[in-house]
């Protein structure tokens, strides 16, 4: 959860919506100093201005109490890029750039040895639960992140 207040994710779901404190205020029926009020942290909006909030500014209530700008712009170029565009992208060498393991790996690591161990378990989640091949490596990268996140959380990086 970000570390922000429900004032500041107001204010920054509101900037990211183009809209100014009098047109919110407008739309919900409030003064302007009451918006602002609750931007600062003065005041809170009650649960049904918080759903009209999250209504106008296009997300969840879940999203609009814990908006996180860097979070929101990742999703929103996730839903922009193509499929034609993801194809054409390095993925191996954008990441590099921040993780240059990634592109030295290769020359130390058996990586058949391991692939073999990866298409054993891609075959499994097919056949066990009938997934495509597509939702199996999804699903497996998922289940990866989830280990690699527990495992940061032991302090076992």
């Amino acid at each position: 959860m970000s570390l922000m207040s429900l004032g500041n994710n107001l204010f920054q779901a509101r900037k990211k919506r183009g809209l100014s404190q009098e047109e919110v205020a407008e739309k919900l029926g409030v003064s302007r100093q009451t918006i602002s009020k609750w931007e600062t942290d003065e005041t809170l909006p009650d649960i049904q201005q918080s759903k009209q909030l999250a209504l106008l500014y296009r997300l969840s209530l879940d999203e609009l109490i814990d908006f996180d700008m860097d979070v929101a712009e990742v999703h929103q170029a996730i839903e922009r890029t193509s499929t034609a565009l993801e194809e054409k992208i390095d993925w191996t060498k954008a990441w590099g750039k921040k993780y240059p393991i990634l592109l030295t790996y290769r020359q130390q690591v058996e990586v058949e040895g391991y692939a073999a161990g990866l298409e054993e378990l891609l075959e499994k989640l097919k056949q066990e639960y009938g997934y495509s091949e597509l939702d199996a490596f999804l699903i497996l990268k998922d289940i990866l992140a989830a280990v690699w996140k527990q495992r940061k959380q032991q302090g076992k990086r």
